[in-house]
């Protein structure tokens, strides 16, 4: 077993353990397999974060399909977002005509997810879908919500399976919440 003590000395409490976590990955892998059977859908994973998600959905994903991958970046260095899209890393596969699956860690403002599916439409695809682990539905600005969504979580700042601070805490199994202390200037 990893010793993490250092990590989880920093987690206020755990919001979505690791079972929970795997049991709605697999539902929605199962449901995604139905919806797409026979469509070969194109997955997007968003870097850095979706990554965990990503590797374990298409893991339970049981048609075929073929994978890319994305880093924007909406943050500049900063906490909040400014919702304007800056690609890091464009995909290699064409999308015109493709069912194309956005998969995202987390979908906040909603912001930077509405420019991407909007950039992502002139590229002329079939259809766009995004598929989230978490939605912060409080804090949206914008007329977006996900297609698919893991789990709907309150207005706190989460860490683990993929979601960091300042590039820690990615490699956590489960979803907590980061203490304030780690995060608010002193």
């Amino acid at each position: 077993m990893l010793n993490r003590m250092g990590l989880e000395n920093d987690i206020k409490y755990v919001l979505l353990s690791e079972k929970q976590i795997a049991a709605r990955v697999k539902e929605m892998g199962e449901q995604l397999s139905r919806e797409y059977a026979g469509k070969n859908p194109l997955f997007v994973c968003i870097l850095r974060g979706a990554v965990h998600f990503f590797s374990d959905l298409t893991r339970c994903f049981t048609d075929y399909m073929e994978m890319d991958f994305m880093a924007i970046s909406s943050y500049d260095d900063k906490m909040v977002s400014h919702g304007m899209v800056k690609i890091k890393k464009d995909l290699d596969a064409p999308v015109e005509g493709r069912h194309v699956v956005v998969v995202e860690d987390i979908m906040d403002s909603g912001n930077t997810l509405n420019n991407l599916t909007r950039l992502l439409g002139t590229r002329n695809p079939a259809s766009i879908k995004i598929v989230c682990l978490l939605d912060k539905p409080s804090r949206r600005e914008c007329e977006i919500t996900p297609d698919y969504c893991g789990f709907a979580v309150p207005d706190e700042f989460v860490v683990g399976y993929g979601l960091d601070y300042a590039g820690a805490y990615r490699n956590l199994p489960y979803i907590g919440v980061l203490k304030e202390e780690v995060y608010k200037e002193k």
